[in-house]
């Protein structure tokens, strides 16, 4: 039905691209799920997650436009890592009261240093605060649409439990890798799950033993 084609064509935002692993597309398909009115969901999804060959079969127009998002992902890529360092400033205060993920914010500076590749979007790296040990972290860059931000921001979940604000350290980090790109979600609880699987994500990759070299690069051992 034209219903169904509608609600089709909304999918493809969250297509699965050949770079992409199961994790993302699970990702996609939770947040197509959640935002879709179709009546009978599971019959529409089903076909879509027995395997990524599956997905082979969408339309011309759609497999263009995965290209043109793995061409993307590829310039952001191709500026990784990076390293960045600034003062931590005071937020939006969402990240520990709304969303159970506090958040470390880069001053002004730091952001607009930032290469015009590194696009809105959800990365992972490693970070240290002052003289503390390097922690693995997850990153977001953008507006966050969510929340309809007016001001670009980059902020910092750093995978460990620190007692109190961090307001007025110095923050070192290493942009490692790239993970999606910045979402709108139906509602709260939803992006909760995308932060949630974000760290997931980033966790299993920073168990490579490619990117261990990153926990005690000089950048981190130099004052």
């Amino acid at each position: 039905s034209t219903r169904d084609t509608l609600q089709q064509e909304k999918y493809a935002e969250y297509k699965l691209c050949p770079h992409e692993d199961d994790s993302t597309m699970r990702l996609r398909l939770v947040q197509f799920y959640k935002s879709t009115s179709l009546i009978n969901k599971e019959k529409f999804l089903k076909p879509l997650v027995l395997s990524n060959k599956t997905l082979h079969q969408r339309p011309l127009s759609t497999r263009m436009g995965c290209e043109v998002k793995s061409e993307a992902a590829g310039k952001i890529r191709g500026k990784l890592p990076y390293y960045a360092e600034g003062l931590v400033v005071k937020g939006f205060g969402r990240g520990s009261k709304e969303l159970g993920f506090p958040t470390a914010n880069f001053e002004e500076k730091v952001i607009d240093e930032l290469p015009e590749e590194l696009t809105s979007g959800i990365y992972w790296g490693y970070a240290q605060l002052q003289n503390s040990p390097v922690y693995g972290m997850v990153m977001s860059i953008g507006w966050n649409p969510f929340y309809n931000n007016e001001k670009r921001t980059m902020e910092t979940h750093i995978l460990h439990h620190f007692d109190g604000d961090l307001y007025g350290e110095h923050l070192k980090v290493i942009i490692v890798n790239y993970i999606r790109p910045e979402l709108n979600f139906p509602d709260l609880q939803a992006l909760k799950d995308a932060i949630a699987n974000d760290i997931s994500v980033s966790k299993k990759e920073m168990e490579m033993e490619q990117y261990q070299k990153f926990t005690s690069d000089k950048f981190f051992t130099s004052q």
